[in-house]
């Protein structure tokens, strides 16, 4: 039995909540468990200087972590004038996953900005973030095409993620803090709808895990995508509703 009860193909409870940054093009609070991540897009109409006169946009994203999200405070890191490897780590992560099923031509020049605040973690933060920001970014798109300054939605596709482990009770999806600090390994796989491998990031934390092992983490995780894919659509879609 797995700490939090759950069938070793279960997600934790999931929601996404539109609109939680008023100010934002496009915001989603994400709950998976006990991990909540604020995500918002905002849009310029300007491109970085690399991209300046190329005719594309660009779709960027930074993380963060609110110092009591996790069980001890953690320092701020804009307090100690870096960000951490961890950190740069994980925005890059998101961003390329966004930018996986964005249409950079078509966006025209045009930047987005995700930024994904932790604000409570209990285990796969990046997977949160990159699930959430799907959402955040298409609201975003969505309120360009309406305002007539976008032609058409240049999106394509959904990206979600999710982590898998093994533990004692198996492979299983979805880890929470207390699987995750004990697993024998991990990884964190981003996928899209289309059946697509944006990333895999996988560790054995001692011995080498097996092929087979794998593919049984391969299996959840295409498991636990198809469920974040209905549920971002389903918001999409009451959003569009209302």
């Amino acid at each position: 039995m797995r700490p939090s009860g759950r069938a070793p193909d279960a997600l934790r409870p999931v929601s996404i909540q539109t609109g939680f940054a008023r100010h934002a093009e496009g915001s989603a609070l994400i709950r998976m468990g006990g991990t909540e991540v604020l995500c918002a897009a905002s849009v310029e109409t300007r491109v970085p200087p690399f991209l300046r006169g190329k005719g594309q946009g660009w779709v960027t994203a930074e993380y963060g972590m609110l110092p009591r999200a996790t069980h001890s405070r953690g320092h701020r890191e804009a307090a100690k004038g870096k960000q951490s490897g961890r950190t740069q780590e994980i925005q890059r992560l998101i961003a390329r996953s966004l930018r996986a099923v964005t249409d950079l031509k078509a966006l025209g020049e045009i930047s987005i900005t995700v930024d994904c605040d932790v604000l409570n973690a209990d285990g796969g933060t990046r997977c949160a973030a990159i699930t959430g920001a799907w959402v955040a970014l298409r609201l975003a798109l969505e309120k360009l095409v309406r305002d007539g300054t976008l032609a058409a939605l240049p999106l394509k596709g959904q990206v979600a993620a999710v982590s898998c482990g093994l533990t004692a009770e198996g492979a299983v999806l979805d880890l929470d803090y207390d699987e995750d600090s004990t697993a024998a390994a991990d990884a964190n796989f981003v996928l899209t709808a289309e059946g697509g491998i944006v990333e895999i990031q996988g560790t054995a934390e001692k011995d080498p895990f097996t092929e087979d092992q794998f593919n049984a983490l391969m299996r959840l995780a295409r498991t636990g995508t198809a469920e974040l894919f209905r549920i971002q659509a389903a918001t999409i879609e009451q959003v569009t509703r209302a």
